[in-house]
């Protein structure tokens, strides 16, 4: 995996110069420790950050065609390259280097803008045109990678994080409305993000900048419509059958590597299931990490210790404690980019820095089985709220919500009746599209108590989920409550929190490439034809899976309901180096300073939770969050940015200046290789 970095001066058509590039590419080094790379020529830069996962030798970027007129710089893998590179010699085209990069190259070549559809895997990419003085930037279906541009003055600026588009003189000033959107629904609503004048290209989306016009973006992908009644994927043998099938091909797809493969064993039903698969299509040693806390309350030690033993992997475990959040925290937050509103992703960018002491580059998380296969407490809590809309004056009602979370109190004591009120919330109206979020959102909105008035007065009237809902609504139209509440998951928490906030952010923060079988985009469109009953089947989520891989798993795995990931969120802050973190950043002076939060409120909140009273989720939330928010922006206003970041130049290598003509790496042969890892 990669960072990449660009700048096209579509107006005054002056040549980038490499020192801005490297300025911005320097700040994506943890992305890519293996090596820079720059081309610079005409109207036209790009940059790159390397993490050599295919043809280690041969696979530097920015790379180019035999001609030099298309140049790339790409961040990702495409898991079926040798399909698409047999393709394409068969077409006529010759290949210079075994990387699935020059695939790219010869696509755009073969189909144009076309090529992203056949692709399979994960990337954002900029591709240079010069021919016809166009730049093409694309991101992947499901966003698993990250990709962001801005037009400053006469130019159009492009990187995978923020940071190097501050590096590039964009506005580093806070979009409140964006941070609004994050309090309220975890993440931005893409294109907007937190910063002003600056846009998340959307997952799905092209992106195309020709001469001096205006850039436009287009999308080619979206969740298929779920099929008409009657329709449905419903046969269970069938359909168990053709979900092991798929299965089966994407985790040999992401074995394809010229480096070890590993994995995440978190002891659930999803990287259990992810471990099983590959232990079927390869006899190869796997070493399998997981993440452990000192806490009991948190800890899965034993589950991912009977599912290491039957697996026969090499296990690796991480202990997680109070003071290692509190420490990585920080580091953790600027990685993000964005305010947090729990810990949760402190512990995996721990547990990428583990993996990467053991020497491995890649591995195999569970991500995406939620989404597709109905695993969420959302879906159960939508199934259940739609039933008591349609009869609200049930008395079986307290017994679902009892079932649904054992742990809540009896219906008559006060708390079973803030618990039911809760879940109320738009009750009304089923037919919603957000109905299956709003009490989600209800409780996000707790965090505009301690905004600063003019915090408040900016954002007066903004409604975060309408901005989300808004242009989905025709895609929401034809959905019930339950296929609403996965696209809505699917297109904005899983792209922009859970791939972002706990994935791609925290693994490569260390240099490991994270890589999702469950988010084959052939599996997540079977599963929008896919009977909900074969989902949640009443309440039992993903039973589709347990039953399609019913001979792989252990019982304790196949029996265990879901238990969502989480870590200690105010009880990390209220003792230990986590106490010194939330005085520093949420003290009268640094709340002042920043000017984004009323510090008497805050004050309260901060004062309750360092007494180590007992604060509800919502109070969890809002803590973690200003305090995410204070370090953002105390950290970013303390970097030097843009020309007065010094730089050298020769780790920084140049193609396209001026007397140095473009170089394409050495011949090396047309024949495709078998990839490793199969």
């Amino acid at each position: 995996m990669c960072g990449i970095a660009g700048i096209f001066d579509k107006q005054n058509r002056a040549r980038p110069e490499p020192e801005e590039l490297a300025r911005m590419i320097r700040t994506l080094g943890h992305r890519g420790p293996d090596g820079f790379g720059l081309y610079t020529k005409g109207p036209i830069g790009l940059a790159h950050a390397r993490l050599s996962i295919i043809d280690l030798e041969g696979g530097t970027q920015p790379m180019t065609n035999e001609t030099g007129d298309i140049w790339l710089t790409y961040n990702g893998e495409v898991y079926n390259y040798l399909e698409l590179r047999e393709e394409l010699e068969q077409a006529g085209h010759r290949f210079r280097t075994q990387s699935d990069s020059e695939v790219l190259i010869h696509g755009y070549e073969e189909w144009g803008d076309g090529f992203v559809a056949r692709l399979n895997g994960n990337f954002a990419l900029g591709i240079w045109d010069e021919k016809r003085d166009r730049l093409l930037l694309a991101r992947d279906r499901l966003g698993i990678r990250p990709l962001y541009w801005a037009e400053v003055g006469s130019r159009l600026l492009f990187a995978s994080e923020l940071c190097a588009l501050l590096a590039g003189g964009a506005s580093q000033d806070f979009d409140l409305a964006g941070l609004d959107q994050v309090f309220v629904t975890w993440t931005t609503a893409a294109p907007r993000t937190i910063l002003r004048g600056v846009s998340e290209l959307p997952p799905g989306y092209l992106l195309v900048a020709e001469g001096a016009s205006s850039p436009r973006t287009h999308r080619y992908w979206d969740l298929p419509d779920p099929p008409e009644d009657g329709a449905w994927l419903g046969d269970v043998d069938r359909a168990a059958e053709e979900l092991r099938a798929l299965l089966e091909d994407s985790v040999k797809l992401r074995l394809r590597a010229d480096v070890p493969v590993g994995a995440y064993l978190s002891g659930g039903l999803d990287s259990t299931a992810a471990v099983a698969l590959v232990r079927q299509v390869t006899e190869t040693e796997l070493e399998t990490f997981s993440i452990a806390f000192a806490d009991r309350d948190y800890d899965e030690r034993p589950e991912q210790e009977d599912a290491a033993r039957h697996l026969g992997t090499r296990h690796h475990v991480l202990e997680i404690t109070y003071d290692s959040i509190a420490e990585a925290f920080s580091d953790a937050v600027i990685r993000a980019e964005r305010p947090i509103l729990r810990t949760a992703p402190v512990p995996l960018f721990l547990l990428s820095g583990m993996v990467r002491d053991h020497g491995m580059k890649v591995v195999l998380t569970g991500e995406g089985a939620d989404e597709i296969l109905g695993g969420y407490d959302i879906f159960k809590e939508t199934k259940i709220r739609a039933w008591w809309a349609r009869r609200p004056d049930s008395t079986m009602r307290p017994a679902l919500l009892r079932k649904l979370y054992p742990f809540a109190p009896g219906s008559g004591s006060r708390a079973a009746a803030f618990f039911e009120a809760f879940y109320r919330e738009g009750i009304d109206d089923p037919e919603d599209p957000g109905f299956s979020h709003r009490p989600t959102w209800k409780n996000g909105l707790y965090g505009r108590a301690f905004y600063s008035p003019s915090w408040r007065r900016e954002i007066d009237g903004e409604d975060p989920s309408e901005a989300l809902l808004g242009p989905w609504a025709a895609a929401l139209d034809k959905r019930g409550p339950l296929a609403r509440a996965e696209y809505i998951e699917t297109k904005h928490f899983l792209p922009g929190y859970l791939l972002a906030s706990q994935g791609d952010r925290m693994s490569l923060g260390h240099g490991v490439e994270g890589r999702y079988p469950f988010l084959d985009h052939r599996i997540v469109e079977w599963g929008t034809r896919l009977d909900p009953a074969l989902k949640l089947f009443g309440l039992s989520e993903k039973w589709i899976l347990r039953r399609a891989l019913a001979d792989l798993l252990p019982e304790s795995v196949l029996r265990r309901p879901k238990r969502p990931y989480t870590a200690p969120n105010i009880r990390t802050f209220a003792q230990g180096i986590g106490l010194e973190v939330a005085q520093t950043y949420l003290g009268d002076t640094s709340l002042e300073a920043t000017g984004l939060f009323d510090p008497a409120r805050v004050g309260k909140l901060r004062d309750r939770a360092l007494a180590s009273r007992r604060l509800g989720e919502r109070e969890n939330m809002a803590f973690v969050g200003i305090l995410s928010c204070q370090i953002l922006a105390n950290e970013w206003a303390g970097r030097a940015w843009g020309s007065s970041a010094e730089v050298d130049l020769a780790e920084f290598p140049v193609q396209g200046v001026p007397g140095d003509s473009p170089k394409p790496p050495e011949n090396r042969g047309s024949k495709a290789f078998a990839a490793k890892g199969r």
